[in-house]
């Protein structure tokens, strides 16, 4: 999710500060948060360019506000806007989807059968939620049967609310579980285990619920400090640890969910269970020769390959990349895109002066860990998982009000502020 670290501001605008002149055509995938960051930066940014965003969807969705919305501290409305509202006038808005690029002919095909060619591909698609890789599980079952999903649309958080707010009324057990491999805001499934919890005790009604966490590993979080933090925090609260438990199925009428483990599947029953998905690249990256053809990121789900310092594809030089499909050990949080897109234009708007990349990424990402309502923990890292704080005043190890305020009201404002290339 959004941490500190958008408040920062970003690169120069210009490989030197300045506007520079080009007639490339330059296409953006995507119009989610990297996609309109890198368009309003590169929009700023050249003088003569052709920038055409091709994204069908114009509904913008606060994403780091859904574990809220699902939680009951949010209504719906807060995470709702409009791309229009952010999207450069002079940006040519090709409203479809990509279905599949053919990077050797420097082109793309869209779901109407439409050929875009460019000089510059930059790729922010997002992930896909792979809801069908757990037998019996679909998004239709979200707010049925006791199962929830904060991931992907406001829609599915409300949803959620009703199964959680219902659990924590009723009582029963609850089941938590994370996604294998790379996922978006792996911290969400955490938020909501405990903001459950918190509930609960707030209600007066914790002792009539057992709550239990499904690690499909060893271990709760990438950062080990925190790790370790939580490995003692959730049971502290009497939340249980299964560890290796990845979901494979559920039996939704009979609310009862599968998991594998090392020692085979495992049958457990629930009154309430959140769904974290495995997730991947979508489809056309998926299925396409710009994504890793080998190695962890080809395995796990087979995002874009990009050099993880520069942002740029190793193979297809015209081609960048930002947001949730990127393959890089870190970073899929709206503060990974923060950091990302900056570094992204900036090489671009080098290449296109006809000099050397020069900005890195340095693997920031950022988690208001938020652990219960009014209070939450700011951790900030970076690919060497070593704490790099913004605010020197904030301990990370620390469960504190100030974090909450931060995510709460001051975090989405940074957030409009980053599509809109200003941080």
């Amino acid at each position: 999710m959004l941490g500190a670290g958008v408040l920062g501001s970003g690169l120069a605008f210009g490989s030197d500060g300045r506007v520079i002149s080009s007639s490339a055509r330059i296409v953006i995938v995507g119009a989610g948060a990297a996609g309109l960051a890198l368009a309003n930066r590169l929009d700023r940014s050249l003088d003569g360019a052709r920038i055409t965003i091709i994204d069908r969807r114009e509904r913008h969705i606060y994403q780091p506000g859904l574990t809220l919305v699902a939680t009951g501290a949010w209504p719906t409305g807060q995470v709702l806007d409009e791309n229009a509202r952010y999207m450069p006038r002079d940006v040519e808005w090709l409203k479809a989807n990509v279905a599949e690029f053919d990077p050797d002919a420097n082109c793309l095909f869209t779901d109407e059968g439409q050929r875009v060619d460019y000089d510059f591909l930059l790729i922010a698609t997002g992930l896909h939620l792979d809801f069908a890789a757990i037998e019996g599980m679909s998004t239709e079952l979200i707010g049925r049967e006791g199962i929830g999903c904060v991931y992907d649309n406001p829609e599915h958080a409300t949803r959620t609310w009703a199964m959680i707010d219902a659990f924590t009324a009723q009582g029963g057990v609850g089941l938590f579980t994370r996604g294998p491999g790379g996922i978006k805001c792996a911290g969400a499934p955490l938020k909501v285990t405990m903001l459950t919890e918190d509930l609960l005790q707030r209600r007066g009604r914790r002792g009539a619920a057992e709550l239990v966490y499904n690690s499909p590993g060893k271990g709760l979080f990438s950062q080990p400090d925190i790790n370790e933090f939580l490995k003692s925090h959730f049971p502290e609260r009497g939340i249980g640890l299964n560890w290796s438990h990845r979901l494979k199925g559920l039996e939704a009428e009979a609310r009862r969910a599968t998991f594998a483990t090392p020692e085979g599947d495992v049958r457990l029953d629930y009154d309430f269970i959140h769904v974290v998905p495995p997730m991947r690249a979508p489809d056309p990256l998926f299925n396409s020769p710009l994504a890793w053809q080998e190695g962890p990121f080809a395995d796990d789900g087979r995002w874009l390959e990009v050099d993880r310092y520069t942002l740029r594809h190793p193979r297809y030089p015209n081609v960048f990349g930002a947001g949730d499909c990127v393959g890089t050990p870190i970073g899929k949080t709206a503060a990974s895109v923060k950091a990302q897109v900056p570094v992204a234009a900036h090489n671009l708007l080098r290449v296109l002066a006809g000099r050397e990349e020069d900005a890195r990424y340095n693997g920031y990402t950022s988690c208001p860990l938020v652990t219960a309502r009014g209070s939450a923990m700011l951790v900030e890292f970076d690919y060497e998982l070593k704490m790099v704080p913004s605010f020197p005043v904030i301990d990370p190890m620390r469960e504190q009000w100030l974090p909450w305020v931060m995510k709460d009201r001051l975090l989405q404002g940074a957030y409009n502020a980053m599509l809109r290339g200003r941080v």
